[in-house]
């Protein structure tokens, strides 16, 4: 069945959310919601889930599932005010235990925070399948980035999150906790052995070169002309891709967001004084 999907940029993160469905009027998936949050003045707001909630209610379609491919590092992720606000359940891949304990460690966390994965609904296992109202979905795990990372098969389309870019903007960095260049090189030939007119959609396009943004391509596509796997075998691969992470800075939204994240979007709980905070852990990144 082909997957029908509206997709949704937000310029200040160059992140993707895609809404996929069989049709008018049906349940739908929204992968990868993004929380708008202001740095300079620490205020969120939800202009970005409002424009997925007008197109929502244009085509009449019931939130069934509010997935996340993995725990961005470059955004806040709108899933818990989505749920709230139109239901659904909230999944991501089982490895987020491992990625909730190390980042829980670094902000030494308030005891009360469980890294378990109990913040979300549904912790996915490689290979499970699921619906999202007639059509079938699969997730299909693709850690290597982080150790959570999940690609959703639905259709005819899937998603990959930031495991693979464009075929000119590459592949996902590995240098993160709990990220590993040849584990990442194993997810990318898990994407690329779909059958090749699968579509894949992108979570993030950093429009190289000045061209206009873009995020779906095919796996045919990305076998013949990713800058960083086309004509490489996976030894060469590595050796690249740990060289160029050693030249790249940290995400401007990483501290913030991973702490909103890792609680599934929830935002940190409110101090004696009735406040929210987010830490700047100090000469530790």
């Amino acid at each position: 069945m082909r997957a029908e999907i509206r997709s949704f940029f937000d310029k200040a993160t160059n992140t993707v959310t895609h809404v996929v469905h069989g049709g008018a009027g049906t349940p739908c998936a929204v992968i990868d919601p993004v929380l708008d949050y202001d740095s300079r003045s620490g205020r969120t707001s939800t202009v970005s889930l409002e424009l997925i909630e007008s197109f929502l209610d244009e085509v009449k379609l019931t939130v069934a599932w509010i997935l996340e491919t993995h725990l961005h590092a470059d955004h806040m992720t709108g899933a818990r005010r989505l749920k709230e606000r139109r239901g659904g359940k909230t999944g991501i891949g089982s490895g987020i235990v491992e990625t909730q304990r190390r980042f829980a460690a670094l902000f030494n966390a308030e005891p009360g925070f469980r890294p378990d994965g109990s913040q979300f609904d549904h912790l996915f296992a490689d290979g499970e399948r699921f619906w999202v109202g007639e059509l079938e979905a699969s997730a299909i795990a693709t850690p290597g980035h982080t150790p959570e990372g999940m690609t959703y098969v639905a259709g005819d389309a899937a998603f990959v999150g930031d495991t693979l870019f464009m075929p000119d903007g590459g592949t996902a960095r590995c240098d993160f906790p709990g990220g590993d260049a040849a584990m990442l090189h194993r997810s990318i030939e898990r994407i690329l052995s779909l059958p090749g007119d699968t579509r894949l959609f992108m979570c993030h396009d950093y429009m190289p070169g000045g061209r206009e943004v873009r995020w779906e391509t095919t796996v045919t596509a990305e076998r013949a002309e990713n800058i960083h796997l086309a004509g490489t075998d996976a030894d060469g691969f590595i050796a690249k891709r740990r060289a160029r992470d050693q030249t790249l800075g940290l995400p401007a939204l990483l501290i913030p967001s991973v702490q909103v994240n890792m609680r599934g979007g929830e935002l940190p709980p409110a101090e004696a004084n009735g406040v929210r905070y987010l830490k700047v852990p100090l000469d530790k990144l």
